[in-house]
């Protein structure tokens, strides 16, 4: 979660509610259960760790004024950091699903680079569990597991293409001038 935050005020400063709301956003039904306190405890653990600081907004619209919070320069770095090291085959599909909206929303990188670098994670790790499947009966308790996990990888390089058809798409909106 730090690292998502870090990377949605990468783009702007932002006060809690707004980072939920477009936390909400990336997340749909998955994120309901993320509520406003999550992301100030989140943001009161970056400021004592030197990665955000807080400010206050500058005359309101309406209501007070509410703490807004910006990326420090270490802040920075450690998104750059986040954005570039991958995952590792075993995360889950939301944590990379937030790693692509915190890449498009920051700007610090592109979500297809990322969609092709955890393909070739992937294949990696399938090559691997391909070749320990040859080496187990399917029909043991070991041969079925690693069946399983062989599954799997099939089934999130599938879902890296749906990844890489939106991402492309919204790309190219983008490029042509739509927001």
């Amino acid at each position: 979660m730090q690292d998502v935050v870090l990377a949605l005020l990468a783009k702007e400063p932002s006060h809690g509610y707004d980072l939920r709301a477009r936390l909400l956003a990336a997340l749909g039904p998955l994120g309901e259960t993320l509520n406003a306190g999550q992301i100030y405890v989140t943001l009161t653990r970056l400021e004592k760790a030197g990665l955000v600081v807080q400010e206050r907004e500058d005359a309101p619209v309406r209501g007070p004024r509410r703490k807004v919070y910006a990326l420090t320069a270490a802040g920075q770095e450690r998104v750059a950091a986040w954005l570039a090291e991958g995952l590792g085959p075993r995360a889950d599909v939301t944590e990379f699903h937030l790693q692509l909206v915190a890449a498009a929303e920051s700007g610090m990188a592109s979500p297809l680079a990322l969609i092709e670098a955890r393909r070739r994670e992937l294949r990696r790790s399938l090559a691997e569990a391909q070749r320990a499947v040859l080496t187990h009966d399917r029909d043991s308790e070991a041969g079925l597991l690693l069946e399983g996990v062989a599954l799997r990888l099939h089934a999130d390089l599938r879902w890296l293409e749906a990844c890489e058809r939106t991402w492309s798409a919204t790309t190219a909106h983008k490029e042509g001038g739509g927001n």
